[in-house]
């Protein structure tokens, strides 16, 4: 008996393997494009042309070469030129041509993009209707660091952070630290905010929050700070609240060498080694690069003139002047006023120079000095009755910057 059960258990398992499953019937899946918006639109409604603006092309060309009748394209340029100029559209700008999804693929709807942000839009349809917009933008809060190997600009690039940036921190630190004496080891940390364009596009960097910048072994810390609720009056400050910005720029062009300082004991070979003070400190770079004014102040010369060149001379106040000799040309004009980082000239090789550089004159009452051996003013100090507001914002930021590792 009991044999005859094992045999029918073994016969059923082998049964039941050997058994081939039913096909199974797979129903298809439907397959539903994601919805696409964009400039406030369903793309998906429309045949979508993106082009940009060629060399010839003109805003008739584009739209009559796709279906849009003369008529109304003249109804665009002569009825609605404060909403959308259609004579200022620029070569290499970015449209998009919305077009109807028949036989016809007629245009529907124009889009030009004005900047990576602001666009015009001409809507065909019904009623003609124009307006212009601007894509979705929002703001991030990164954070970075680096080392110095060569040049912040190098160091920058090796840590895939954007130029702008080594911009932005010669300027915050532009009266404290010689950037061109920045040595291997010097080192940075950033609290950034970052652009985003329709929620993923990068835009670019838009301002730095707080900074810490170790140069020669010598930390300085620089907080961002509005004093009043439209930040229009803003500037870096350090973490006792004094104000990171005197009133002279270390130097009158970015990222520059010195190539001759200030001696008034300079002898030159070609000259027998005679005497011939040197009163200035020249700043070598290329030909065309910005010359900047060190300072706020009046133009009181402006002309080209003997061994000096093209040059331009500031008086900024009963005590300070300073002059910047062998311009390429000049950009201001006598009894123009000035501020610092304004743009004077470019670095060119007029009156007597062997190299393109700019011979930066530096005068304290009516004396030609050195400017890296005078102790120059700092500019505005924070209002005391700002100082409780100012740490409380201080404090988490400086946590975070202290928190990030090189």
């Amino acid at each position: 008996m009991k044999k005859l059960i094992l045999a029918v258990f073994t016969l059923t398992l082998l049964t039941t393997a050997c058994e081939k499953p039913k096909d199974e019937i797979i129903e298809p899946e439907t397959v539903v494009d994601p919805i696409i918006e964009q400039y406030g639109y369903i793309l998906n409604d429309f045949n979508v042309i993106r082009d940009t603006i060629r060399k010839g092309d003109t805003f008739g060309d584009i739209l009559f070469a796709n279906g849009v009748p003369q008529e109304k394209i003249m109804e665009v340029a002569t009825k609605f030129r404060d909403s959308f100029d259609v004579r200022k559209i620029g070569i290499g700008k970015p449209y998009v041509l919305l077009n109807s999804k028949d036989s016809l693929n007629k245009t529907q709807v124009f889009i030009y993009e004005t900047n990576k942000v602001d666009f015009a839009v001409v809507d065909f349809r019904d009623t003609l209707s124009i307006f212009n917009s601007q894509k979705p933008v929002r703001y991030e809060d990164r954070t970075a660091s680096g080392v110095i190997t060569s040049s912040l600009s190098a160091t920058m690039e090796e840590q895939n952070l954007s130029p702008y940036m080594t911009d932005q921190l010669a300027n915050i630190y532009a009266w404290t630290i010689n950037f061109f004496k920045l040595q291997p080891g010097d080192r940075f940390k950033v609290i950034y905010t970052e652009k985003f364009i329709d929620d993923t596009i990068p835009g670019g960097l838009k301002e730095i929050k707080a900074a810490y910048f170790e140069h020669r072994g010598k930390p300085l810390y620089a907080f961002k700070f509005s004093s009043d609720s439209l930040g229009k009056l803003s500037g870096y400050y350090d973490e006792n609240a004094n104000n990171l910005k005197r009133a002279f720029l270390k130097a009158p062009v970015k990222f520059s060498r010195i190539s001759s300082r200030y001696n008034l004991n300079r002898r030159i070979k070609y000259y027998g080694f005679k005497l011939r003070p040197h009163r200035g400190t020249d700043f070598a770079a290329p030909v065309g690069t910005p010359i900047l004014a060190t300072a706020d102040g009046v133009v009181t010369k402006s002309e080209r003139r003997g061994g000096n060149g093209n040059y331009v001379k500031i008086r900024h106040n009963g005590t300070y002047e300073t002059q910047y000799l062998h311009m390429k040309a000049r950009n201001v004009k006598v009894g123009q006023h000035v501020s610092q980082g304004d743009v004077i000239g470019w670095i060119g090789m007029t009156g007597n120079t062997s190299g393109p550089h700019v011979c930066y004159r530096f005068w304290k009452n009516g004396k030609e000095v050195d400017p890296f051996k005078e102790d120059t003013p700092f500019s505005q100090p924070l209002p005391k009755e700002l100082h409780e507001q100012y740490f409380a914002n201080l404090l988490p930021m400086k946590e975070e910057l202290d928190c990030i590792l090189f």
